[in-house]
């Protein structure tokens, strides 16, 4: 496998990419050093028609799903051993799904899509990648190295707004005895403050939910803004306790690096589809 030297920025990040076969993802190394394996899928490397050779892992409604399953097959060749990747219908809430057993993980047959809804998974069973899908809102790895427990995490404006990382982080500590103080975090690629504006109906939505919510909108016209959804969940992760050293953070705007990462923003008015990223998090088999 060839692993590119991660840049200065990338590495002051707590992240580097790996390839394999033209696919490339952004690895986490705090996670990875915590005994995780972690990563954040590009749009580099793959079948889908997205305009071409797009890594697609999602969306069997806008791409078929020979390309998609091709596309997964590739990005999982990125992760050695056997892995069982699971993931969820999402739906920008706050709801949790409990992987506590791989069985739990296994799809129907001949399922096309994921049959569970929810926006957070959360698992301590090895060789399972949990997975969320993302094309602009914020992905959260979460990791505990002393419960072997970790948390993929779909954060869009509304499951920012519902506190999922919180949701998902107060899971981890009441079921599986995490100590906030013992995690890792990672948040991937996402749209950020630079280009995601919204509308007064969020402005407000989180002027109502949060006492610091002016500190994540920087004003642009008629009762619009842009947003730091980065910002806000950080945030939420350190007021659950997580400490902020342990927070890596990917130096990338979806909007702004359309060559590297899908944009629904950016690209759904163009093209009239879309493709998805993945984020994975899992950890091996400490009998092998």
């Amino acid at each position: 496998m060839e692993t590119i030297t991660a840049d200065t920025e990338l590495e002051a990040a707590g992240f580097y990419w790996r390839s394999k076969e033209g696919v490339r993802a952004l690895i986490c190394a705090p996670l990875e050093q915590a005994g995780f394996v972690n990563g954040f899928s590009t749009r580099l490397g793959g079948v889908s028609p997205m305009p071409d050779d797009a890594l697609n892992l999602a969306g069997f409604n806008e791409d078929s799903a020979e390309n998609i399953l091709e596309n997964r097959r590739r990005f999982l060749k990125l992760f050695p051993g056997r892995w069982l990747l699971t993931g969820c219908w999402q739906v920008h809430g706050a709801d949790i799904r409990i992987v506590e057993k791989e069985e739990d993980a296994q799809p129907p047959p001949d399922a096309r899509g994921e049959t569970v809804y929810c926006d957070a998974l959360v698992a301590t069973v090895p060789q399972v990648l949990l997975a969320v899908k993302t094309a602009d809102c914020v992905p959260i790895l979460l990791a505990d190295p002393k419960t072997g427990c970790f948390a993929s995490v779909h954060a869009g404006w509304r499951g920012t707004l519902a506190g999922i990382v919180a949701v998902a982080l107060e899971r981890m500590i009441r079921q599986f005895s995490s100590n906030p103080q013992d995690l890792r975090a990672a948040i991937g690629p996402a749209a950020a403050s630079c280009c995601y504006e919204v509308g007064p109906e969020v402005i407000e939505g989180f002027r109502q939910r949060f006492a610091g919510a002016e500190d994540l909108f920087l004003p642009t016209h008629d009762n619009h803004a842009r947003i730091d959804l980065i910002k806000a969940n950080k945030e939420q992760m350190i007021a659950g306790g997580i400490n902020v050293a342990h927070i890596s953070i990917a130096p990338f705007c979806t909007m702004c690096r359309t060559d590297l990462f899908f944009s629904y923003r950016q690209e759904k008015r163009v093209h009239g589809r879309v493709g998805r990223l993945m984020s994975v998090i899992g950890r091996g088999d400490d009998e092998t």
